[in-house]
């Protein structure tokens, strides 16, 4: 897969957590960095400063020539909710106890304090637009909103535009007046859905997250002569494959190379994928059954309608990006842009979903681009994770970090490369439920392998995947009863072990 291929060397143009409120080190809101925090949701690492050489994302590429690409950064579960919570706290998917949509992270950890606040309590603005932690974003009013107002000065911005094209917004709005007639409640079982592809002659603006980066600009005008953590969350390229025609004019259909593994992966567990889960919600997939295998032309379709989605949130980057230029705070703004966890489009017959241990779900971009960075444009093969982010930005605007954070600061490989850095492994996981029984996945990458357990609460013997990347990069193959990996398999369970208990 072009966009997994290795860059090394490229370079690019309550609970048990003590929250004692943290003090000032050095710098203070008046003389501090501001924090420019991008937000992209199911964006994997499907761009030009990634390696990939069909997509088009010039503005997310000269940001990454100027800052750092980190090409191993891992969530710590490929799931909106708890992902971003995960990441706005500093804290593991365990510790804030959020593992599904409807949970919020105060429920476990009420004292905590999230990124944004940490800004907001010692002096800065802190403004969030959008989806930044868990909302719908089609209904972000009804239910839902896993949004934390004590993170903000102000409260959440939200856009008024839909996420669907015309014929989308009128099937769904269709579908709402019928719950409404029956006086049916909304939840996440019967979400009115329009349809998952759409290619609308219409200007950028006109769909939210085009709203999202005007009102982005405007706060960055507004907030020019303060200090401020100014959050943009973008909710495509997530379903629906919504964005103005010129977006999908970008890709020709014949020049769309689909996965070459599409298939599970040999000697894989079944419960381990998920194959279709989000896509199957729309109006023009809701009959494709779990067994089926979707026509080449639909397959296309889905890649076709992702690529042209990443492209439309790059147009809106852009115009974040040239109003940080225009207003003059490229030189005081630290830029962050990170995608929530990976995604599938057909890798392992996986289409348009995360919701898996696997490298193409745990697996997302993350780039950091510092004021006056000394090296820039370089790609960065440490291994990161998504709960080191926080300590690092925190780092990088000299404040102390909660000490219950797991993570730890990168911030020195953004001005040298060679920085050591100690981390050896990624953590992920994800739960499943199987005939009845939940089973959780706890998955460790390594610098070679991804090793995952499952392991039942009854106790029975764990299932074990095991990938070796060195040889098998895509993970095709689970070679955990290999006899000639068992020395390897035993010395990364015991690793799993070692660094989860």
């Amino acid at each position: 897969m072009r966009f997994l291929v290795p860059l090394i060397g490229l370079l690019i143009v309550g609970c048990a957590f003590s929250y004692a409120q943290p003090t000032m080190k050095k710098q203070t809101a008046s003389n501090g960095y501001n924090v420019l925090f991008i937000m992209v949701d199911d964006l994997r690492p499907q761009l030009g400063c990634y390696g990939d050489t069909l997509v088009k994302t010039p503005n997310i590429d000269q940001l990454a020539g100027r800052g750092t690409v980190f090409n191993r950064a891992y969530c710590q579960m490929a799931l909106c909710n708890p992902s971003r919570a995960s990441l706005l706290t500093g804290l593991r998917p365990e510790e804030t106890g959020v593992f599904n949509l409807t949970t919020h992270f105060r429920e476990q950890v009420p004292d905590a304090v999230t990124l944004p606040q940490l800004f907001k309590n010692n002096g800065w603005f802190s403004q969030g637009l959008y989806k930044i932690f868990h909302l719908i974003p089609s209904d972000p009013r009804a239910f839902g909103n896993m949004d934390d107002p004590i993170s903000w000065s102000a409260p959440l911005w939200l856009p008024t535009r839909s996420v669907y094209g015309p014929k989308g917004e009128a099937v769904r709005q269709q579908k709402l007046a019928e719950m409404e007639a029956k006086g049916e409640q909304m939840d996440y079982g019967n979400i009115p859905r329009g349809f998952a592809t759409e290619a609308p002659e219409m200007a950028d603006s006109l769909l939210a997250d085009g709203q999202t980066a005007e009102q982005a600009v405007k706060a960055l005008a507004e907030l020019k002569d303060k200090r401020f953590f100014l959050a943009v969350g973008f909710y495509k390229p997530h379903l629906p494959f919504i964005a103005p025609k010129k977006y999908w004019d970008m890709y020709r259909t014949e020049d769309i190379i689909l996965p070459e593994n599409r298939y599970a992966p040999m000697g894989a567990p079944k419960f381990a994928l998920t194959k279709y889960a989000d896509l199957r919600v729309y109006e023009d997939y809701k009959h494709v059954r779990n067994e089926d295998d979707l026509p080449l032309d639909r397959q296309r379709e889905l890649l076709h309608g992702y690529l042209a989605c990443i492209s439309y949130v790059d147009g809106q980057v852009g115009k974040i990006l040239a109003a940080l230029d225009s207003l003059s705070l490229r030189d005081s703004t630290i830029v962050v842009l990170v995608g929530d966890h990976g995604y599938q489009v057909g890798e392992h017959n996986m289409w348009a979903t995360k919701h898996t241990n696997y490298e193409t779900s745990a697996r997302a971009p993350l780039i950091v681009a510092k004021p006056r960075q000394r090296a820039q444009g370089h790609v960065s093969q440490a291994l990161v994770e998504f709960v080191d982010i926080y300590p690092t930005i925190a780092d990088l605007c000299h404040l102390d970090s909660p000490e219950a954070l797991t993570g730890q600061s990168f911030a020195a490989l953004l001005d040298d490369p060679r920085a050591e850095w100690d981390k050896t492994i990624a953590r992920s996981q994800y739960p499943k439920n199987v005939k009845g029984e939940r089973l959780m996945g706890r998955s460790i990458r390594t610098d070679r392998y991804r090793l995952v357990e499952w392991q039942s609460k009854s106790g029975e013997e764990p299932v074990w995947e095991l990938y070796d990347h060195a040889k098998d990069p895509d993970e095709n193959r689970n070679v955990a009863e290999a006899p000639e990996y068992q020395e390897a398999l035993q010395t990364l369970s015991q690793l799993l072990h070692d660094n989860w208990e």
